[in-house]
């Protein structure tokens, strides 16, 4: 199955933040709304990498809504 991890430069370090670790499905790309919904969560993953590397920062990973993970589990 296809997958999406995002994490800071330093990946090589087995310490290194895991930002976003998300499988990803055809209905994740089957209209423009979930579509939409995956980039959004792509980017907030590089955002939270990005403030990682810059000042050491990491945030408490994003949650998905109920209805995310709703919809991940009626697939």
């Amino acid at each position: 199955m296809p997958r999406i991890i995002v994490t800071t430069e330093q990946s090589e370090r087995p310490d290194a933040p895991v930002l976003l670790d998300e499988w990803v499905y055809p209905e994740h790309l089957c209209d423009g709304h979930a579509a939409a919904q995956l980039v959004e969560r792509i980017g907030w993953a590089v955002n939270d990498a990005t403030e990682v590397e810059r000042h050491g920062v990491r945030r408490r990973p994003r949650r998905r809504s109920r209805r995310d993970s709703a919809r991940r589990h009626e697939h």
